[in-house]
């Protein structure tokens, strides 16, 4: 059935996140969730990666595209921060927030965008498909409809295995939702039982392609009960409703409830890529309360909360810049792989290769 998430109960915490955040800098104001701050580090993280990211592009430092999640990141991080150890997580290319909250090591992210052979992908592949299977957290596809089936397959093994209390997560945009494979996906996920979340942000365009030009239903969240999943809608610039919502929809299916569909609503603040001027966008659709800026809003929540103090505030920024400086420094001093040395090996393994041989 359709319903209006509700707030949830509290999550414990997890192990790798930010630096402390200090208990003599908090204030007196009582967050709208217990992990509010942590989250908003994570965003902030995220956030000021991905501006050094589109700089480093800009000057020709980056070979491939850049694309950014800024907008997405209260979506993001909710869906990365309430995993556990043996959890699925099938993150997409604007889940930044998601993955570091996940475990996603900075340095893994630099590696790949500047192409160090030292980095997860070795400096073969495109640096928005990067991967760490072995963490459970798969490598995007481009064909974003299909990480729901492959999400799918993930959990049926882990149960064939006889692995208990383990979810799965995948993210969708509203455009990969009209795809034939995220139907599949769906429907296949539903059939079998398995506990999977997932969490589609409509930022109202698909590429440039807008809402009304994509699905014709009047709210995508309507198609839960035709897959049979239960349906959450969730405000995507609202810090706390995501982790609320999000956090709810993962609590459901560690707990053995039918699959989850999660739905937010946000605008995309950048282009699809750092190539698209993102020319397309209306006036009318930026004036939109789901065109806010997530961060300024979770921001300005702090502060009018008393949260933290205004030093604390400049301390965290200042923390995520030297973060990100240390790993993007260190990346450019390593060097790039020789096509003459590497093993250019298709499969996962040399023994999987020789056995072909």
């Amino acid at each position: 059935m359709l319903q209006t998430a509700q707030r949830t109960a509290k999550s414990k915490g997890k192990k790798g996140a930010p630096a402390s955040l200090g208990e003599a800098a908090v204030g007196k104001g009582a967050p709208p969730h217990d992990r509010f701050l942590e989250a908003f580090r994570w965003m902030l993280l995220a956030r000021t990666l991905e501006e050094k990211l589109v700089s480093l592009y800009r000057g020709g430092q980056i070979t491939g595209g850049v694309y950014i999640g800024k907008g997405q990141e209260a979506v993001s991080v909710a869906c990365g921060i309430f995993l556990e150890k043996g959890d699925i997580f099938a993150p997409l290319i604007r889940d930044q927030a998601g993955r570091s909250a996940f475990g996603e090591p900075l340095i893994d992210v630099t590696r790949t965008y500047l192409g160090s052979r030292l980095g997860p992908m070795r400096g073969r592949d495109g640096n928005i498909h990067r991967g760490r299977p072995r963490d459970n957290q798969l490598a995007m596809i481009s064909h974003l409809g299909a990480m729901v089936s492959v999400t799918v397959g993930a959990l049926m093994a882990k149960r064939f295995r006889g692995e208990k209390g383990f979810i799965g997560l995948s993210c969708i945009g509203e455009g990969g939702m009209q795809t034939g494979s995220f139907h599949e996906g769906m429907n296949i996920a539903a059939v079998e039982q398995v506990p999977l979340v997932v969490v589609a942000t409509n930022n109202h365009y698909a590429y440039s392609t807008p809402n009304d030009r994509e699905f014709a239903c009047h709210d995508l969240i309507d198609r839960a009960i035709g897959y049979g999943f239960e349906g959450y809608t969730v405000d995507g610039t609202d810090l706390a409703n995501c982790l609320d919502v999000i956090g709810g929809a993962v609590k459901r299916a560690r707990v053995g409830r039918p699959p989850q569909l999660v739905v937010a609503s946000i605008l995309r603040l950048s282009g699809h890529g750092e190539h698209d001027d993102a020319s397309y966008v209306t006036d009318e659709i930026k004036r939109e309360p789901f065109a806010r800026d997530c961060l300024k809003v979770t921001e300005h929540t702090i502060v009018d909360l008393k949260l933290v103090d205004t030093e604390t505030l400049a301390e965290w920024r200042r923390d995520a810049a030297t973060q990100v400086d240390v790993a993007i420094s260190t990346a450019q001093k390593e060097a790039a792989p020789e096509g003459d040395e590497e093993d250019w090996c298709a499969i996962s393994t040399r023994d999987l290769v020789d056995s072909l041989e």
